[in-house]
């Protein structure tokens, strides 16, 4: 997921894969191994579907500040989706062309969580007064990007950030991460014969060693059989506390999406499929079972 050219928008999704690529391995490894097998001759090859980031439900920040980035490059803003048992809402963004991957955003409905945890939550963000992307010049790419790897608030404690997970896993994920990038999608349809679906990617990911998520099953299915997806489960790095402790948690995966060309366009001869011939958007079903390869049930049972 490389852009050669030099807008604001690209700079800015270069720098977020960039560091994305670095921290999780599966990245490389499943690239590497496209290549080894000639389904691709380089990773500028491969169709990212979608990148989704993790945002907090609180004043001057969640998805009402992290939107106005995208839609400053010309995004849409489209579905909106609820996941009940998570807590959450989401939105997804469509590109202003069609080179440019999907955007997902969710934010987590700090409200709804217990006491104890809001309050861990707002000792860290509260003493942000301003919505921070107020303050950047959105058209200068590399001031965008430097914002999306800055901290916005301090490291919490260890104890903090264990009382989050026992009741949040996707809090706790926020309050260390950040803004950092949750993952990116490979486009499955795009890839050629005996690679472009999911049953056919999914045994050649596990024959490399890579573990796939099993929550709802390995693949995730719409209603309308139209959006198939797959996902890694995250590894775990070290990180460092503000007590000076360091866990092991949860970082970022690799998703993989399948979409069905619709069916008023299935007379169309391959060659002349179009993106927007193909099931758009999300499904709440799906994503909800998505959101946990950052779960501890879904890394252990790795």
């Amino acid at each position: 997921m490389q852009f050669q050219e030099n807008s604001p928008l690209a700079i800015v999704l270069n720098d977020l894969f960039d560091h994305y690529k670095k921290n999780v391995s599966d990245v490389s490894k499943i690239t590497d191994a496209l290549v080894e097998k000639d389904v691709i001759q380089s990773e500028a090859e491969i169709v990212n579907d979608h990148i989704a980031f993790r945002t907090l439900g609180v004043p001057n920040l969640g998805i009402a500040s992290f939107e106005k980035i995208f839609l400053a490059y010309g995004y849409s803003k489209r579905d909106h989706y609820y996941f009940e048992g998570k807590k959450l809402d989401a939105y997804w963004f469509s590109p202003p062309s069609p080179e440019f991957p999907r955007i997902f955003v969710s934010e987590l409905i700090v409200s709804a969580l217990s006491k104890e945890a809001q309050d861990i939550i707002y000792k860290y963000t509260s003493p942000i007064s301003n919505d921070p992307v107020d303050t950047l010049d959105l058209q200068n790419g590399e001031e965008v990007a430097a914002f999306l790897q800055k901290p916005l608030w301090d490291l919490p404690t260890s104890v903090e950030y264990e009382a989050l997970l026992s009741e949040s896993e996707y809090a706790a994920w926020v309050i260390y991460n950040r803004y950092y990038l949750n993952h990116y999608t490979i486009s499955i349809h795009e890839l050629k014969d005996g690679y472009n679906t999911l049953e056919e990617f999914n045994a050649f990911l596990e024959s490399i060693g890579v573990k796939l998520n099993t929550s709802g099953g390995k693949i995730k299915t719409s209603d309308d059989g139209l959006l198939r997806q797959s996902s890694t489960v995250s590894a775990l790095y070290d990180a460092s506390f503000a007590d000076g402790k360091t866990l092991k948690i949860a970082g970022s995966y690799v998703e993989f999406a399948e979409r069905s060309v619709l069916p008023e366009y299935k007379h169309l001869p391959k060659e002349s499929i179009e993106v927007k011939h193909r099931r758009d958007g999300f499904e709440t079903n799906n994503a909800d079972k998505i959101f946990e390869s950052t779960y501890t049930t879904q890394i252990k049972n790795s």
